[in-house]
């Protein structure tokens, strides 16, 4: 691992791990239901771009192997499903060549941070003898993989979080110190540029490191949460919420719990962006040709997956908990979020399904076989 991925490992926090009450494994229905969205589109464009006969044997033709990476992975289940679902997908593809018996074997990386819950992912990995299974510990902000080892990657809603908090965010002398917030939802117009610089230099590390891990012509999917071009975080649920949060954090610092410095330093590390935003930083990259950018169809209103108080609570805890506790130590994290739900209670914005703005992308892109301008050169 080098230098670069030292550091930002360093300023990362897992989903809670295990498979209790409280962790990811058990609340993370929302990042179900985007896979679930995703998965007729991805099937659609692997039967439209993916072409084993040009590149599947290209790096070595005694290998017959289909390498495959889900890139934050947590602790599952939900990778799981998307393995599944892209496995299935280019089996479809070879079957619909009538290329049967050139049917690869199937080799999967899961990645995610070096604190990530690998036990418990590895503990729960499908006993189907589908594929062949690696745990790939490091920040995807970084090159993780030997040069052209993927034919397809993949990432679900997890490119929002930032690979650190920007500095300027924190500094008391910068016209972003995001002094009594907990995110740039609501503040000032530099606490948000600056997340939004950040998230531009994370998305171009990430691209940059996929492109040199993809072989020439490689697929890669990536759903990302963020908000249509015309609507404001503030504007929506999502950023009422962390509004409501912070709010908590302050009442804490009131009563003693918690210093005023404390949540004056805290900062949630998510960006989301816009479609456009996302297609910019994709052609200035430079790297992949874009297939497609969709807004998925979010069923959270009809199945009212997060509108439920207690749903919402546990979600909550299972993202940030690790996260908060680093931060502000033992025993704060019942305390605030017993405040959150009674205030989530009160909050009519929160529970009602006008205001979720909210939505998932899918990204459909594949890897330049040539890559002319030398500042992109890999």
């Amino acid at each position: 691992m080098n230098m670069a991925q030292e550091i930002l490992d360093n300023s990362a926090y897992p989903m809670v791990g295990g498979d209790g009450p409280y962790s990811y494994a058990r609340n993370s229905n929302y990042q179900k239901e985007s896979l679930d969205s995703a998965k007729k589109m991805m099937n659609e464009l692997i039967d439209q771009h993916l072409h084993p006969e040009n590149h599947l044997h290209s790096m070595n033709p005694f290998s017959n192997s289909f390498r495959v990476a889900d890139f934050g992975c947590s602790a599952g289940p939900n990778t799981f499903h998307a393995v599944h679902n892209i496995i299935e997908a280019v089996e479809n593809k070879y079957k619909s060549l009538r290329m049967e018996a050139d049917m690869p074997e199937f080799h999967v990386f899961f990645n995610d941070h070096v604190n990530n819950d690998f036990n418990t992912l590895f503990r729960n990995l499908p006993a189907t003898g589908r594929y062949f299974a690696t745990g790939v510990p490091g920040s995807f902000y970084g090159r993780l993989l030997p040069r052209s080892t993927l034919h397809f990657a993949h990432c679900s809603t997890a490119l929002h979080w930032l690979s650190k908090i920007p500095v300027e965010v924190t500094d008391k002398n910068s016209p972003a110190w995001n002094k009594g917030r907990i995110h740039y939802t609501g503040a000032a117009r530099e606490v948000e540029d600056a997340y939004s610089t950040q998230f531009g230099k994370d998305f171009d590390l990430f691209l940059r490191a996929r492109a040199q891990e993809l072989v020439p012509g490689g697929l890669m999917m990536i759903v990302a949460v963020g908000f249509p071009d015309d609507v404001h975080i503030c504007e929506s649920s999502l950023g009422e919420n962390f509004n409501v949060l912070g709010s908590c954090f302050l009442d804490m610092a009131k009563m003693g719990i918690i210093t005023q410095e404390m949540v004056d330093s805290f900062n949630l590390h998510f960006y989301y962006p816009s479609p456009s935003e996302l297609k910019t930083l994709i052609e200035v990259n430079g790297l992949f040709e874009i297939k497609k950018i969709e807004k998925l169809v979010s069923s959270i209103a009809n199945k009212r997956v997060l509108l439920d108080v207690d749903a919402c609570i546990l979600h909550l805890r299972a993202v940030l908990g690790e996260l908060i506790k680093e931060h502000f130590g033992e025993g704060v994290i019942d305390i605030l979020l017993e405040r959150h739900r009674e205030k989530y209670i009160e909050n009519p914005i929160l529970s009602d399904e006008r205001y979720i703005k909210e939505a998932s992308y899918a990204v459909f892109l594949k890897r330049k076989i040539r890559v002319t301008s030398r500042r992109n050169s890999i």
